[in-house]
C-alpha cells in the first residue's frame, strides 16, 4: 500500500497523526460508503460511489496532507533561520577576536625584540618607538642585529582577513595619534582594529574591539 507523504514526515519525526485523536475508526454498513444491496437471484453486491468519486476523494486527502506539511516546514524553516543568522554573527566575531589577538601579539613581540637589540638598526624607523612602520613589515620580517648569516625575523605569518569587511585593509593607529583616532598618522602602527561601523551582538561597535 502507498504510503501518504504525511504519514511519512510524521514517521520520521515520530509524532502521532492529527487524525489518530479521533480514535480508532469503527466499521458500520456505511462506514466507507457502501451498501449491501440483494439482487433478485439472491445475490449480495457492493453499491456505493463510483471508482472516479473515489479518486477525487483520495486526491483531495493527499493534497490536504501536503498542504499541511508544507505550512509546518515553513514554520519550522522561518524559526531556523534567525538562529542560524545569529550563529554565523558569532562566527565572525569570534574570528575578529583572533585576527586582532593574532596581530596585536605580533606588534608586541616586535617592539620586545627592538627594544632588546634584536633588530637591525636599518629596519627601525626613526620616531616609531621601535614599533613596526607597517603590518607588512611584520610578515615580511626584518634582519636580526649582529647576523651574517641574512637570517630574518618574521613575527606574522600574513595579514589576516577582516571577517566583517572581507578585505586585509585594517584600520591603524601610531603612537603618535589619539586612542580613539580614526585616521592614521603613519608614523608607525602601535594599534589595529576593523573598519567596519557594524554594531556587535553585545551591542558595542566592532571598530572599538
Amino acid at each position: 500500500m502507498k504510503k501518504s507523504p504525511w504519514s511519512l514526515v510524521l514517521g520520521a519525526l515520530s509524532v502521532p497523526s492529527p487524525w489518530s485523536v479521533l480514535g480508532p475508526s469503527v466499521p458500520g454498513p456505511h462506514a466507507n460508503g457502501t451498501k449491501d444491496v440483494r439482487t433478485k437471484d439472491g445475490q449480495r453486491t457492493k453499491d456505493g460511489p463510483s471508482t472516479k468519486y473515489q479518486a477525487l476523494r483520495t486526491d483531495g486527502y493527499t493534497f490536504i496532507e501536503l498542504l499541511i506539511v508544507s505550512t509546518m516546514l515553513l514554520v519550522l524553516a522561518s524559526a531556523i533561520m534567525p538562529l542560524t543568522k545569529v550563529t554565523m554573527q558569532r562566527m565572525r566575531e569570534a574570528e575578529l577576536h583572533r585576527s586582532l589577538r593574532e596581530m596585536r601579539l605580533a606588534i608586541d613581540k616586535f617592539k620586545d625584540a627592538a627594544d632588546l637589540g634584536q633588530i637591525g638598526a636599518t629596519d627601525l624607523k626613526a620616531g616609531a618607538e621601535n614599533y613596526p612602520p607597517d603590518l607588512e613589515t611584520l610578515v615580511m620580517g626584518v634582519s636580526a642585529a649582529n647576523d651574517q648569516t641574512g637570517r630574518k625575523l618574521k613575527f606574522l605569518r600574513r595579514v589576516p582577513i577582516d571577517p566583517m569587511t572581507k578585505s586585509t585593509e585594517w584600520g591603524l593607529r601610531s603612537v603618535q595619534d589619539d586612542a580613539d583616532s580614526t585616521r592614521w598618522g603613519g608614523q608607525d602602527v602601535f594599534d589595529v582594529y576593523t573598519k567596519s561601523e557594524a554594531t556587535a551582538l553585545d551591542g558595542t561597535k566592532y571598530k572599538d574591539w
